[in-house]
């Protein structure tokens, strides 16, 4: 139902996201908020609405991700800014760049009770990179664009910008809530005169133009970056090349980096969102044995990798290698470990740049080191085909994963949250484009699969987005699949269902004795989703997985949000592997 009304700080964040190329907000509706939403839709932005605020969060991340868009998250005052902390962490851990917008009580009644009136900035300082509460309707726009500009410069981050119901509504209507367009006479004259100094403090100005902020690139000499690093390569007979998530910022130059690895020819292993690198069949990178490589290597470049608990602190990578640590991070650049030579500025840049500069040692093979690496690569990639053939109660995990396998095509889409089964699937699944693998990063958050997914289809609608879900996590996204009903995002969900919290239980029960907090419900998933109105399948048997995953994918192409419920075995796969 259409209705004119006055214009309104709605429509002021909403041009200016429009002129950021934002295309879409996720939200959980919310009255604080309200303006934001219909000022967003009238501009053509659409409006995806979800269950829970960190899905909006989680979603507006995997926007950032996938499109080199900034995302957008819009929650209410109080409980939907707390529902969205975790969401707003896990982009910080992962250096994602997010724009949280929320809403707050009306600038004269805060402190005074209002309803879920709660100090906001102090509950985002810490975990955001700019947090901040607009007073003017005039200083809407100015603050967005610094918001934006900060989130997606350095290193990129969440940012957080709160705003008063009382500056988002038409200016007409908050005076009439202020009690000024009434003819009585209930407030005395002194409350009267500051209620009208108040509103008209707001509304000033509220039209006035200002300078738009353009974002400036910090434009980095690294000639003398590479030409060290090149000199420290031409001794090196064993190095390894490790590229982490943060050299995929910018989606549009994954071609590039692709090359940039063909061309450097170091021996190469990937992690987070450079899986995606894996699509390219012909680059020297390496699934397996990557401890071993490190253990051996010489020369070890850190491509966006700190040395945190995924490097078991540094400890993994030979004492005696030289390290060359390539970040936008200076606190990561040198954590745990000094490395022989930093350099602060994007790893993928840097990577191509060096790959196209003379000095780029590809005229060293290294062909004695690769081949040992591939040999060792292989060996346990046979050995996993060996596994998966074990027969297990139900289906076994690891065939579960090769089976799939088959199933993904060139442009899917790979959205990984949960523990154990996931983690096995991380070893085996292969991505099938630069954006083709998609987890919550350093963080380790379970939940975030609903919000991944909603920012894998919208940007790539011609994809299949494959989810792949433990049991435990997937209790996190189950009700979202109503979002995905009403908004038409089919996605097929493959579920290792072990009936339990399988990656805490494995050492749990050996060390302490004890399965207690960790034993779920083999939950039939799949009639609860159907209930929501998708498409569920079950399997309990290793014959019936390629007909269900064809049934499955011919649902989701059908429009259908898809899960597939899978009860799967007990393998000893991943035994003390539990990461502290």
């Amino acid at each position: 139902m259409n209705k004119s009304v006055e214009k309104h700080g709605g429509n002021s964040i909403a041009e200016v996201l429009s002129r950021h190329n934002v295309k879409w907000i996720f939200t959980l509706c919310g009255g604080h908020i309200s303006p934001i939403l219909t000022g967003c839709n009238e501009l053509g932005i659409r409006v995806i609405d979800v269950r829970h605020e960190s899905t909006a969060v989680f979603a507006a991340d995997s926007i950032s991700r996938l499109s080199g868009t900034i995302g957008v998250a819009v929650v209410t005052a109080g409980p939907g800014l707390t529902n969205s902390i975790t969401a707003i962490k896990n982009a910080q851990m992962a250096q994602i760049p997010v724009l949280i917008l929320g809403g707050a009580a009306a600038t004269v009644l805060k402190g005074r009770g209002s309803l879920q009136d709660i100090d906001h900035l102090s509950v985002v300082e810490s975990i955001t990179k700019y947090a901040k509460t607009i007073k003017r309707v005039k200083d809407l726009k100015p603050s967005l664009e610094e918001a934006i500009s900060t989130a997606t410069s350095g290193v990129p981050g969440p940012v957080y910008l709160e705003i008063p119901v009382d500056l988002l509504y038409p200016e007409s209507l908050v005076r009439e809530w202020y009690g000024l367009k009434s003819s009585g006479k209930s407030m005395p004259w002194w409350m009267t005169q500051y209620l009208t100094w108040n509103v008209n403090r707001i509304f000033k100005d509220k039209n006035k133009s200002f300078p738009k902020n353009t974002k400036i690139e910090a434009i980095q000499n690294t000639s003398l970056h590479i030409q060290r690093v090149s000199k420290m390569l031409q001794s090196a007979e064993k190095p390894v090349l490790l590229i982490g998530s943060q050299a995929m910022l910018n989606p549009e130059k994954c071609e590039n980096l692709a090359n940039a690895v063909q061309i450097l020819n170091i021996p190469t292993f990937v992690s987070g969102m450079a899986r995606g690198l894996l699509s390219k069949t012909n680059l020297p990178i390496f699934r397996h044995e990557r401890t071993k490589a490190l253990k051996g290597a010489d020369v070890v470049i850190l491509a966006g990798v700190p040395c945190d608990f995924r490097l078991d602190y540094g400890r993994v990578i030979n004492h005696k290698a030289k390290i060359i640590s390539i970040n936008l991070s200076r606190n990561d650049m040198y954590l745990n470990r000094r490395p022989a030579k930093g350099v602060l500025i994007s790893p993928g840049s840097f990577l191509i740049n060096w790959s196209n500069s003379k000095k780029n040692n590809s005229n060293k093979k290294w062909g004695n080191w690769h081949e040992q690496i591939a040999i060792r690569n292989d060996k346990r990639q046979a050995e996993i085909i060996d596994q998966s053939n074990i027969s297990t109660e139900f289906v076994n995990p690891m065939k579960l994963c090769l089976s799939i396998n088959k199933h993904i095509q060139e442009g899917d889409i790979i959205v990984a949250d949960g523990g154990d089964f996931v983690a096995t699937a991380s070893y085996i699944l292969q991505p099938c484009s630069f954006t083709g693998w998609l987890d919550p990063g350093v963080f380790g958050t379970l939940g975030v699969g609903a919000g991944f997914i909603l920012g894998a289809k919208l940007t790539h609608p011609d994809s299949v987005v494959w989810a792949i879900y433990g049991d435990g996590a997937f209790g996190y996204s189950l009700m979202e699949f109503d979002t995905f009903v009403r908004h038409k995002i089919p996605v097929i969900a493959v579920i290792g269902n072990d009936a339990g919290w399988t990656q805490i239980a494995r050492d749990q029960v050996d060390i302490l004795g004890s399965a207690v907090s960790t034993e779920l419900a083999p939950t039939e998933y799949h009639k609860a989703v159907e209930a929501l109105g998708g498409a569920g399948y079950f399997i309990d048997n290793e014959n019936q997985i390629d007909d269900i995953l064809i049934q499955a994918k011919k649902s989701a192409q059908s429009g259908k949000p898809t899960v597939v419920n899978v009860r799967i075995g007990k393998t000893d796969f991943r035994k003390g592997s539990l990461s502290m």
